[in-house]
Formats: C-alpha cells, structure tokens, sequence
C-alpha cells in the first residue's frame, strides 16, 4: 500500500517508494502476461485445439507437436470463418468411413472449401508456415515435417577445423616416408 500525503496546495502526491512500487508491479503483470500468451487461448477454445489436433493426426501420418498444432489452430481460426464447422465436417467424413489415415477418407472430401482447408492444414504441417506469399506466418522451422524428414542427414554449417563440416581440405603427408636401413 502506498503512503500517500495531501500538499499544501490541495493537491494529492505519492511517495518514491509508492511510484517505485507502483512501476514494479505494473512491470511485472505485463511480463508475466507477455509470457503467457497461449494461457488465455487455450483457456477459452482448448476444444477446438484438440479436435484440429485430431483432425492433424487423421490427414497426417506423423508425429505432431501439440504446441505447434496450438499456433496452426490459431491461424487457422484467423483465416478461416468456419474453422470449427469445417473441422466437424471432415472428421464426420472421416468417423463415417473408420478412417486410421488419410487415405481412407480423404477421397470423401467434398471439393470446395473443406477441400482447401484440409489441403491447407496439410501445407502448414509439412512446410511449417500458412503459405508461399511473403506476408506468411511461420509456425516453426524444426517442426515443420519437411524439415524432420531430412534432420538426420543434413549437417549443420560450420567452420570449425574440427567440427561437423570439417570445412577444411584433408591433410595430405607431404611426401613418402623414407624407409630406415
């Protein structure tokens, strides 16, 4: 609580520490919001987030992080208006067929705007952002299944002499050893 003191004038005024305290408390609310974010989204739509991650794990044969189904979801609902009905729809196309995979129903999908939204929420898997225009979202680099596909044989630069490049030429003996009598 902050000591507070009339001025002669009529005028109300607060102490150092009541600012500085004052500051520090305002300065903390607003970190502790900053970091958390998804709290508040996940809080409010957790089960749209778990049937996209449902409906993910039906038109993609892969592990899928969660965090990042979290941040496609949230773009999704962005730009698509229907983002829940059409996420019902396709996984009502897929439980009538008994799909385990997206061969299964993936047929069954009306063209149109289902079509093009499970064409899209595959897009974001593979390439890990929403699309090819420089104005894109990016939803991850390392998760993006285009990338997990080829992590183990793509070597990490480096120009370090003894490190996974080796961007060095190898040492070459300068000549022939000379045999001992």
């Amino acid at each position: 609580m902050t000591k507070q003191s009339n001025d002669p004038n009529g005028k109300l005024m607060m102490s150092r520490r009541g600012m500085l305290l004052s500051g520090a408390t305002l300065l903390a609310g607003s970190l502790a919001a900053s970091l958390c974010p998804s709290l508040s989204l996940a809080a409010a739509d957790a089960g749209a987030q778990s049937r996209f991650m449902q409906l993910s794990n039906l038109l993609i044969n892969h592990q899928l992080n969660p965090d990042v189904g979290n941040r496609i979801a949230e773009a999704a609902t962005g730009q698509y208006k229907n983002f829940a009905g059409m996420l019902d729809a396709i996984i009502a196309i897929a439980e009538k067929k008994n799909a385990a995979q997206v061969e299964d129903f993936f047929a069954d999908i009306p063209e149109g705007e289902l079509k093009d939204f499970a064409n899209w929420v595959i897009f974001a898997w593979y390439s890990g952002c929403s699309s090819d225009k420089r104005d894109a979202k990016v939803f991850t680099y390392e998760e993006a299944l285009t990338f997990k596909t080829t992590s183990d044989v793509v070597t990490i630069p480096s120009y370090g002499i003894s490190g996974p490049n080796l961007w060095t030429r190898p040492n070459v003996p300068l000549s022939v050893p000379v045999p001992r009598f």
